[in-house]
């Protein structure tokens, strides 16, 4: 349950940035079809305005406005000002723009790192350009790169600065543009979720950076979030959206404490970490459905310097053994880099381990070919953590989500193809009519609902999700994991989740897996491992996880 401190602003703040009377619209098929309808607010140097809503509300249309990122057309701005520090950014050159506002006046991180990153240069030289094209000299900018991703938590920074996107983890990478937004000290910070992706210790430490930020040198922020307990620590101001509107907006302690639309209700009550634990249900534990015995996985980091001899070894995974059961929610939780997605891969057999054996139904996968092969994948199904990169950008939502009946043709008879489509789109938030339209015509959240749509689709036995809801807000969040529950009930679903969101794990697991660096640390029942963590690691996150509840460090999550 979330809690409220006083985040009240600095004396004295100026005005950075004013929108007034905003109304954006999309062409599409001879219509303008509204996105954002006179939207109205501002922000003050030294202040968070905190942005809520659902995915499609109109945050992050909003948010590319004000950075001049809409392509116009199809967009369609019809009325409205977007003021800062005096400029119409509506009306300035994209000269003035380029040289003035973007990067050094206003920054902004994006949802999607894996889709913001040129997979073809370091993040190193990507960070460094930034500051190379307003001027920062080459030397310079080289150790500032270092010490921005030291600040934002990456190891080794010296070394990972050579580093390519694909050799850093989801919550990584997020990392890496972070450093990107703050290289130029910007005077306002645009956040489009930017924990979404983070796992908790990291999540509490960028907040703090944030927070700290501001207090340096005034810097104003806008916070895009689903989730309310970021929402109710870093914000001074927060306005709700819905349908494109703001419905209510004002001081973070008036409006999360005594919320007067009914939308706002909604999602307060969606909020997770309020239940109460479940209590351990006996099971049978054979390990006969899922087992995981004594994985190993190293990786071989390929030096690209012709000084060094030897291969630097990562070790993804040591010596992992678990079991999952039927009709049971098992929950990974861990930090970026734990092994966590390498574990995932592994199970999936997308992966070959050094060592170890997976066994589902009593036979390992690893021997499985053919047919045998095709009902484990049937049984088995997953989803994956950045759906931009799962989903097909040339396939429309019906293509992706009836895919696995091509394969799988016993499944769904081909002439009931599109109402099971429809049924599987309503079934995971999304409208019937959304079958026939392109990934990149969706928001992140409402594509990772596509993706889960699609897992669902071959009425599989065992769902591994990885991160499959941190893109999502609360509410649709609440919805799926109500769903999978469902599932878990009425077909005996088992399901694997790995997740960095402790506050879920506690209302969602039977049993919670902790793990560090390629180990188990950890595991065992998820009332026994919040109640009586055992091991340093495991307290360590449950204490992170307490210091976003605002203004109880020790408060259960």
């Amino acid at each position: 349950m979330f809690n409220l401190i006083d985040t009240s602003p600095l004396p004295e703040e100026r005005d950075l940035l004013t929108i007034e009377a905003l109304t954006i619209g999309f062409k599409a098929n001879g219509t303008v079809v509204p996105a954002v309808t006179d939207v109205n607010w501002s922000v003050k140097s030294g202040e968070t305005l905190v942005i809520i809503g659902e995915s499609g509300s109109g945050k992050s249309v909003t948010a590319s406005a004000i950075m001049g990122l809409l392509d116009v057309p199809p967009a369609v701005i019809s009325s409205g000002r977007i003021t800062f520090e005096g400029l119409d950014l509506l009306e300035i050159t994209q000269a003035k723009r380029r040289n003035v506002v973007n990067g050094r006046g206003i920054a902004m991180v994006f949802q999607d790192p894996l889709a913001s990153l040129n997979p073809v240069f370091t993040v190193g030289q990507q960070i460094a350009e930034t500051m190379h094209l307003h001027g920062v000299s080459r030397a310079k900018a080289k150790e500032d790169v270092i010490a921005l991703l030291t600040r934002v938590g990456i190891k080794n920074a010296r070394s990972r600065a050579k580093d390519y996107p694909h050799q850093f983890s989801g919550g990584q990478r997020q990392r890496v543009m972070i450093a990107m937004a703050i290289a130029l000290s910007p005077a306002l910070l645009i956040a489009d979720e930017p924990t979404s992706a983070l796992d908790v210790t990291i999540q509490a430490q960028i907040l703090t950076l944030l927070k700290s930020l501001q207090a340096d040198n005034g810097m104003g922020m806008i916070f895009i979030t689903h989730d309310i307990n970021v929402a109710a620590q870093i914000g001074d101001k927060v306005a709700i959206m819905s349908n494109g509107r703001v419905v209510e907006a004002g001081p973070v302690r008036e409006v999360l404490s005594a919320p007067r639309h009914e939308y706002t209700k909604m999602l307060l009550s969606c909020v997770p970490g309020s239940k109460a634990l479940a209590e351990p249900v006996a099971c049978d534990r054979d390990g006969s459905f899922l087992s995981v015995e004594q994985l190993n996985k190293i990786y071989s980091k390929r030096s690209f310097n012709p000084m060094r001899r030897k291969d630097e070894a990562v070790h993804a995974l040591k010596g992992v053994s678990f079991n999952v059961n039927e009709n049971e929610i098992v929950c990974v939780v861990g930090e970026s880099g734990s092994g966590k997605s390498t574990l995932v891969k592994s199970l999936l057999g997308l992966e070959a381990v050094d060592s170890g054996k997976v066994s589902f139904c009593g036979s390992p996968i690893s021997t499985r070919h053919g047919a045998t092969l095709n009902q484990f994948r049937r049984n088995v199904q997953a989803v994956f953590q950045d759906p931009t990169a799962s989903l097909n950008p040339l396939m429309t939502v019906a293509e992706i989500v009836a895919e696995p009946w091509h394969v799988h043709t016993s499944v769904v008879a081909k002439d009931e193809w599109e109402p099971a489509i429809g049924d599987l789109l309503e079934t995971v938030g999304l409208r019937r009519d959304h079958a026939h339209r392109f990934p990149h015509q969706f928001s992140g959240g409402q594509r990772q609902r596509i993706a889960i749509a699609r897992a669902l689709a071959s009425r599989p036995r065992l769902i591994v999700c990885d991160e499959a809801v941190s893109a999502l807000d609360v509410s649709v969040q609440a919805r799926i994991l109500d769903l999978l529950r469902k599932l878990k009930a009425e077909a005996g679903l088992a399901i694997l989740f790995v997740t960095h969101d402790l506050a879920l794990v506690r209302d969602f697991a039977d049993r919670v897996i902790v793990m560090s660096e390629g180990h188990i640390v950890e595991q065992g029942f998820a009332k026994q491992i919040f109640e009586a963590p055992t091991h340093p690691y495991t307290r360590t996150l449950l204490a992170s996880q307490r210091r976003l509840v605002p203004g109880h460090t020790t408060e259960n999550v």
